[in-house]
């Protein structure tokens, strides 16, 4: 089975999240703040997690790393 993927757009305090399956069946659309990011990945299988360049982006994928990989 192909992992899910997800896109968060990354901000100073609220994180939009969109989920999707490998078929494109939405899995989730939230908002959500920004110290419930890792809780939230910490209860989801492994998945592909994209995010835009910006300075946090490396901060964050170490981050959802320890919990993703």
């Amino acid at each position: 089975m192909s992992p899910s993927v997800y896109g968060i757009d990354l901000a100073k305090h609220n994180f939009s999240i969109h989920g999707e399956e490998h078929h494109g069946k939405l899995l989730n659309h939230k908002t959500i703040s920004r110290s419930k990011v890792l809780s939230t990945f910490a209860n989801i299988p492994p998945a592909i997690i994209g995010m835009e360049a910006c300075g946090a982006s490396h901060y964050w994928a170490r981050e959802l790393c320890q919990h993703q990989c």
